[in-house]
């Protein structure tokens, strides 16, 4: 990994729904521009094989596939070799394969834990959203738990959740939708809200912050998916659910933030867009 002597460390995160598909759209010419230094992948509904294949032998990779075949599935790729990796995540009642994958990094003698996860998207009133809300449980007690592994830790990913209405350009049309439930918002109130912050759940809040909207400030997005039909993105009618929720350790480091929107429509390789943030450690 670089030293702070070269340059910042360099996060991104995409889901690409589908490498393979990605890859033959554009991904490779995006990666060969962005001298990233980490990179987290969901929905690669593809073999560790294909993943080599794909971003040569300077990436190391670990990877966590789902229970069934071509769906889901999350991986970190990396210039230098993870110092270990883990997969455990949550109950054992309940399916997180090909959702949550975490890998440890020594940068500067320091501990940096990234976390490659994939949210479910959900389905208000279904058998979908309970599944939703157990993974989501289960991040809200693994959090403090990466905090006390190393104070250096980044949650990247799909999250599939709306946390306010900056993040969604016609909120008002979902509000009863997955995505944007009142009952998804109140998690992300508390991932972010400050230990003392009453106005997060009476002050239960875990700390962590939302770069991009702290980068950003209090504006629409930006957005990180849009729809392929219509006109959702030439008219910018996206969704902000992608996102790098760093420690405040290492949110204090940030340099710079970039969400990197396709310049046209037929430019895309993915509804979503990479998001990269630089780590100054």
């Amino acid at each position: 990994m670089p030293s702070t002597s070269s340059k910042p460390l360099r996060i991104a995160t995409i889901n690409t729904n589908g490498v393979r598909a990605a890859f033959r759209k554009g991904m490779g010419d995006w990666l060969a521009t962005r001298d990233v230094d980490i990179l987290a992948i969901q929905e690669v509904r593809a073999s560790i094989e294909d993943l080599e294949g794909l971003l040569g032998a300077e990436w190391d990779i670990v990877h966590d596939p789902a229970s069934a075949k071509g769906r889901a599935g999350v991986a970190i790729a990396s210039r230098a070799k993870a110092s270990i990796h883990r997969v455990e995540f949550g109950a054992e009642e309940f399916d997180s394969a090909g959702r949550w994958l975490e890998a440890d990094f020594e940068v500067d003698g320091k501990i940096v834990s990234v976390v490659s996860t994939y949210v479910h998207s959900g389905e208000a009133d279904s058998p979908k959203q309970v599944e939703k809300y157990k993974f989501l449980d289960a991040m809200m007690e693994r959090l403090p738990q990466l905090v006390e592994h190393s104070e250096l830790a980044v949650v990247l990913g799909d999250l599939n959740v709306g946390h306010r209405k900056f993040d969604i350009k016609n909120w008002r049309g979902n509000v009863k939708r997955a995505g944007f439930l009142p009952e998804e918002r109140a998690y992300f109130d508390r991932i972010l809200g400050a230990e003392d912050d009453e106005a997060y759940n009476a002050g239960a809040g875990l700390g962590w912050v939302d770069v991009g909207r702290k980068w950003a400030g209090e504006v629409d997005g930006p957005y990180t998916w849009w729809s392929w039909r219509g006109q959702a993105f030439d008219n910018d009618t996206g969704w902000r659910i992608d996102y790098q929720l760093a420690s405040p350790a290492l949110a204090a480091s940030v340099t710079n933030y970039a969400v990197d929107r396709a310049a046209a429509y037929d430019q895309r390789w993915s509804d979503h867009t990479p998001v990269v943030v630089d780590y100054a450690i």
